[in-house]
């Protein structure tokens, strides 16, 4: 059986005509023949959509009770055993209610396209749940309803459904959108101009980039390697050389030329991989390649052109960014280059060479000693005596052996030397070899000259197979020694990123790696004081310096007070101490170097956006505190003006049960502005709390002095609550104003949520250096994952309600109890329901826990 088909309708907000347009589609389908059967759509109280059912066939919805309460869902059931050709379902990311058979909707949908059905659906971009952290941060409101994108991006078809934001605004202030009463708030918020041109961009880049996917999709299933230049895509090549910033800088210019470009730098390492760049220079200039919007690759292969070529064209580009050849004029006639060979085999791809100042600046260099200083000076000691006494031994052997036996043993000779002691003792060897097999064993004997032209053959290829041979001994030695500290490297650097992965402090960790795998006593990162004036001599000045981090001993205060200074970049210095480091050392040392700049960096962005956590967190509380208070007394300012204005009103005569019953309005409505203190001095005290300026007034005195006092503000309701405080219980330690308020919260909770035959209790003892005063309700209870939830500002049992307050009671309890020196914590009721411990220090005594 075929899997069914997704289409999806995607939005920028609520209202821009999602799941009208699907229902157009709907309509489409079904006067097409198509078996269109509507399994949930929700119309959100809006006459137009409601109106666009029309005829469809529409599945009546599953009921499921949930904590006293009848909710309506998907009947999932009742579409597979109706299997229509399409089914209409709408709010993907919705999270069904306890009881369903699956958490999300979405996951409702699968079951529908694994049997088989299409399904159309509609979802806004917020709810996606890689943009759920950038939605939170334009808007401010947190989604906690979302759908993984790879459910989306898995879609046949997405369509976007787009409306401008002066458009969609109009919408709202003609009511097609939201309730009335909630109209002002929602353009004063959620949809305001800039919110709503953010989440349309939004919106518009996923869309592009899920149309970028399916591109990519087509050209590969289609075998199209040509490059379509559907985007500016610039791919800048790296080295790690010190052209390697100019490169970037030049490529990223390239790319803001057109709107969308994309910058992409790689660097290509040998398959080999033997000759590397300097990784610390490489990882500077990933950081600027992110800095200014790019991303950075690497690839391994063998030729460097071609690799580069194959990443290009994978990636679509259309341009590439090279630095001229840093290599002189005569290694050019050697070989064309990297730019050259690139150029040459681009096709449609545009290639750049950038000239910097370093182009053509190379030379030829000697390679790097393969073999220790130890090793060489042994090959030379055997050079020296050991062909001697090769010599003299053929001697003795003169009349046994020919020619070519002897320069078979010299051979041998030197091919030992080159194993010992590498190219030049070898070399050294082949050619005293060859004076002395001419002068002791070619005829005429005891002379330069050779009477035989063989001879003479014999000995020239002697001369070029001793040395062919020591140099391929050489560069054996070579590659084995890099390889292996290749190898080496790569197990440090590796154990270097698991300790910084999995440590809580990944600078502390790094250098802490670094110290004890070069034995050093101490590792200092120094950083540039800014407020430092200018010295003539810096590096010894220790007002110049500040200690970022420092591991083992005493820091260092300035670069010249190490045995050993890399420098990070211009104001980072990675200072050692404990030994001179070798050269070799340096390249493994300057990748710590730029590692610790990362996570330095890292470490003070962490501290930043944790400093910053509480101030945003304090702006929300007061962009809902506002919003709460304009709420809660607007309404029943409007119910008793609109009561008033009618009962004055010339125009119209009330009989007496009218006139009674807009008094009565009236009443309530300022009854429950009454009521509204309370919330007035939560909003107060929790305002006090988040700034720390509650004030306190600690005094002794007995629980039987608060308890009634909270029990008489609650009212009526509050005389069913049965109280148990025994007589010995002593005397506590805390502001009897602030308690009582606790208790008020706390047994109104209880109230709420006990059933009428099961009232709450209050109930105390002492543990401790404690009293422990418990509220005890019998009603639906708590899951024990949402405890520290029901403790943030703004948390609703089941978030239902908008009559029942604001969800201050609890968090504003627990902040109240910890400014007094004590603490609340929720327990489970036997036999089901929600106890609140408040604990309380003892008048006079200090607390044990």
């Amino acid at each position: 059986m075929a899997r069914g088909q997704l289409r999806i309708y995607l939005g920028a907000a609520p209202g821009v005509g999602k799941t009208y347009a699907m229902l157009e589609e709907a309509h489409r389908r079904a006067a097409r023949g198509t078996d269109v059967l509507v399994g949930l759509v929700e119309t959100h109280g809006r006459p137009q959509t409601a109106a666009m059912l029309g005829d469809l066939p529409v599945l009546p919805r599953r009921t499921i009770r949930y904590r006293d309460t009848d909710f309506t869902e998907l009947d999932l059931d009742a579409v597979l055993a109706r299997r229509p050709e399409v089914a209409v379902v709408d709010e993907l990311a919705h999270t069904n209610v306890p009881g369903s058979r699956n958490g999300k909707r979405w996951q409702d949908i699968q079951e529908l396209l694994d049997a088989g059905i299409d399904v159309l659906s509609t979802v806004n971009i917020q709810h996606l749940e890689s943009l759920n952290d950038v939605v939170e941060q334009i808007t401010g409101v947190a989604q906690r309803e979302t759908v993984p994108d790879g459910v989306v991006r898995g879609a046949e078809q997405v369509e976007l459904v787009d409306m401008t934001p002066e458009a969609l605004r109009r919408r709202m202030a003609h009511g097609n959108i939201y309730h009335p009463d909630k109209i002002d708030a929602a353009l004063a918020n959620y949809f305001r101009i800039g919110n709503l041109t953010a989440l349309r961009e939004l919106a518009l880049l996923w869309l592009a980039d899920k149309v970028e996917d399916q591109l990519d999709r087509y050209r590969a299933d289609q075998g199209i390697s040509v490059p379509w230049e559907t985007r500016e895509r610039v791919v800048v090549g790296l080295t790690g050389g010190p052209e390697g910033e100019t490169l970037i800088r030049r490529a990223a210019r390239i790319a803001a030329r057109s709107k969308g470009a994309e910058l992409m730098a790689i660097h290509v390492a040998r398959s080999d991989g033997l000759r590397g760049a300097d990784p610390a220079a490489l990882d500077r200039q990933r950081i600027l390649v992110e800095q200014l919007g790019g991303t950075y690759h690497q690839a391994v292969g063998a030729d460097v052109p071609a690799a580069l070529l194959d990443f290009a064209r994978g990636a679509n580009a259309t341009q590439i960014v090279l630095g001229a050849s840093r290599r002189g004029r005569f290694a050019q006639i050697l070989s064309r280059g990297v730019g050259s060979t690139t150029t040459a085999l681009s096709g449609p791809i545009d290639v750049h060479l950038v000239t910097h100042e370093q182009a053509g600046r190379g030379r030829l260099t000697a390679p790097p000693a393969a073999l220790s200083r130890r090793r060489r000076l042994i090959g030379f000691g055997l050079t020296v005596l050991g062909i001697p006494l090769l010599t003299y031994l053929l001697r003795l052997l003169a009349d046994g052996l020919s020619l070519g036996s002897d320069l078979l043993l010299f051979l041998a000779a030197v091919v030992g030397i080159a194993l010992v002691g590498g190219w030049w003792p070898a070399l050294l060897a082949a050619l005293l070899s060859s004076l002395l097999i001419n002068y002791f064993f070619t005829p005429p004997l005891y002379g330069l000259t050779v009477a035989d032209t063989e001879n003479v053959l014999a000995l020239v290829v002697f001369v070029l197979v001793a040395a062919a041979v020591s140099g391929v001994v050489d560069l054996a030695a070579r590659r084995t020694r890099e390889a292996a500290r290749a190898s080496a490297e790569a197990q440090l650097l590796g154990a270097v990123a698991g300790s910084v992965v999995r440590g809580a402090r990944p600078l502390t960790a790094l250098l802490e790696r670094l110290r004890e795998t070069f034995g050093l006593v101490s590792v200092t990162l120094l950083e540039r004081s800014p407020d430092a004036p200018e010295r003539p001599d810096p590096q010894r000045d220790p007002r110049a310096w500040r200690v970022a981090a420092n591991v083992g001993a005493e820091p260092c205060g300035t670069p010249a007070a190490g045995d050993a200074e890399v420098g990070v970049d211009d104001d980072l210095r990675l200072v050692l101490l404990g030994r001179v480091l070798p050269a070799a050392d340096r390249r493994i040392v300057q990748a710590f170097a730029a590692q610790a700049a990362v996570a330095l960096r890292q470490e003070r962005l962490a501290a930043q956006a944790a400093a910053a956590r509480p101030i945003a967190e304090a702006d929300r509380l007061r962009t809902a505190l506002l919003a709460a208070v304009s709420h809660d007394l607007r309404t029943p300012l409007a119910s008793a003006k609109a009561a008033v204005t009618s009962l004055r009103s010339a125009d119209v005569e009330f009989d007496p049960a009218d006139r009674d019953e807009l008094l009565a309005t009236a009443e309530e409505s300022l009854d429950r502005l009454t009521r509204l203190t309370r919330l007035v001095a939560n909003l107060l005290d929790m305002s006090r709390l988040q700034v720390g300026a509650l004030g306190l007034r600690p005094a002794s005195f007995g629980l039987e002095e608060v308890v009634p006092a909270a029990l008489d503000e609650l009212g009526e309701p509050a005389r069913r609550v049965r109280v148990n405080l025994p007589d010995h219980l002593p005397a506590v330690r805390s502001d009897p104003g602030l308690l009582e308020r606790v208790l008020v919260n706390l047994v109104g909770n209880a109230l709420r949520f006990s059933p009428p035959d099961r009232p709450p209790a209050i109930t105390a003892s002492e543990h401790g250096g404690f009293v422990e005063l418990r509220v005890v309700d019998r009603g639906p209870g708590l899951p024990r994952d949402q405890w520290e939830r029901a403790f943030l500002p703004f948390q609703r049992q089941g978030d239902r309600d908008n009559h029942a307050g604001l969800g201050l009671g609890l968090a504003l309890s627990r902040g109240l109890a910890e400014a007094m020196g004590g603490s609340l914590e929720p327990e489970e009721t036997p036999g089901g329901g929600l106890t609140m411990m408040l604990r309380l220090p003892v008048a006079g005594e200090e607390g044990a826990g």
